[in-house]
C-alpha cells in the first residue's frame, strides 16, 4: 500500500507567538524567507506524498493560498525582469496537490485528524504537526513510510528525551527489535515522570492505518478534555501492531520561542548567502 496522503493540522491559534500571530497563521512565520509550514510540506514531497490535507481554522486561509497560484504577483514581478523570483512561486504552486478541510472547535489532536476522514478515505496516510521541523538526509516522514512499506502496519516517529520532559509528549511502552525499531505495546498521554514507561517520546510524525479513524470516532475526551491521538493509538495497539522508529535527523520544537530560534539559526548555517556573516557575529558575542 502506498501513502499517497498526508494530514497537517494547522488550527491552533498560536497563541504563543502573539502578537506576530494574530493576524498572520503562525505556519506562515518564516525560517529566515521560507514560511516553515513549506518545509514540512517540502518533507513530505521528498516522500513521495502527492496530496497535503491541512485541517484548518478561521484565518488560516493563507496556508492554501501560499500554495495556490499568483498570476497577479507573478505578472508585476514579470515585467520587473525577476523572472528567478517568478520561477521560485511556480515552483512552490506545483508542489502538490493541496486540499482543506476547517476544524471548527479545537477539541485535540485525534478530533483534528478525524475530520480529515472524508478526504483520506479507506488508505493508510500520514500525519505531520506543523510545529515539528525535522532536518534529516532522509525525510522523516519516509523513514516511517518506509517502515510501513516493509510491514504494512501504522508507524510513529520517537525520540528519546530526559525523563523530566516526559510529560510535555505521549510516550511508548514497547520493545527493541531491531536498532531505532520498536514494537509498541502501549502509549501514556503526557505522564508524569514516575509514571513514564519509558523515555521514548512521540515526534509529530505518524504513517496510520485507517482503522484509527473508527476508534476515534468513539474515543473520548482524554487529557485536557481533548480527543487524544495518543489515546486513539493505545486501543488501535490492542487489535493490530504498531512500530515505533527513532529517527535519524535533527528535530526543531518550532511551537516553542527557543526551538524557532534554533531552526532559524540552523538553517541559516545552511545557507551559503547567510553562513559566513552569521558564524563571524556568533563569535563576535563571545567577545
Amino acid at each position: 500500500m502506498k501513502i499517497r496522503k498526508a494530514v497537517i493540522p494547522v488550527a491552533g491559534l498560536g497563541t504563543r507567538f502573539l502578537p506576530a500571530t494574530k493576524t498572520v497563521p503562525k505556519e506562515l512565520l518564516p525560517i529566515i524567507d521560507i514560511p516553515s509550514i513549506q518545509y514540512v510540506v517540502q518533507e513530505a514531497v521528498d516522500a513521495g506524498i502527492q496530496e497535503i490535507i491541512f485541517v484548518t481554522g478561521r484565518g488560516k486561509d493563507g496556508i492554501e493560498d501560499h500554495f495556490d497560484e499568483a498570476p497577479e504577483l507573478e505578472q508585476i514581478l514579470a515585467d520587473r525582469g525577476q523572472t528567478a523570483t517568478v520561477d521560485m512561486l511556480r515552483r512552490i504552486a506545483e508542489m502538490t496537490e493541496v486540499v482543506s478541510v476547517r476544524q471548527k472547535k479545537p477539541l485535540g489532536l485525534g478530533h483534528a485528524v478525524l475530520c480529515a476522514r472524508d478526504l483520506v478515505g479507506d488508505e493508510p496516510f500520514a500525519v505531520m504537526l506543523a510545529d515539528d521541523l525535522i532536518d534529516a538526509e532522509t525525510p522523516g516522514i519516509r523513514q516511517l513510510v518506509e517502515i510501513f512499506t516493509e510491514t504494512e502496519e501504522s508507524v510513529v516517529a520517537l525520540m528519546k528525551v530526559p525523563r523530566e520532559e516526559v510529560h510535555q509528549y505521549g510516550v511508548i511502552k514497547g520493545t527493541e527489535v531491531k536498532p531505532r525499531l520498536y514494537a509498541v505495546e502501549g502509549t501514556v498521554e503526557k505522564p508524569a515522570a514516575k509514571e513514564a514507561p519509558s523515555q521514548l517520546a512521540i515526534i509529530g510524525r505518524y504513517v496510520l492505518r485507517p482503522e484509527i479513524f473508527s476508534i476515534l470516532q468513539n474515543l473520548p475526551p482524554g487529557r485536557g478534555g481533548e480527543i487524544q491521538l495518543t489515546d486513539g493509538l493505545a486501543r488501535l495497539v490492542q487489535q493490530r501492531k504498531i512500530f515505533g522508529c527513532e529517527f535519524t535527523g535533527e528535530r526543531y520544537d518550532i511551537g516553542d520561542k527557543f526551538g524557532f530560534v534554533r531552526a532559524t539559526v540552523a538553517y541559516a548555517l545552511k545557507r551559503k548567502d547567510l553562513k559566513d556573516k552569521l558564524v563571524e557575529y556568533l563569535k563576535s558575542l563571545k567577545d
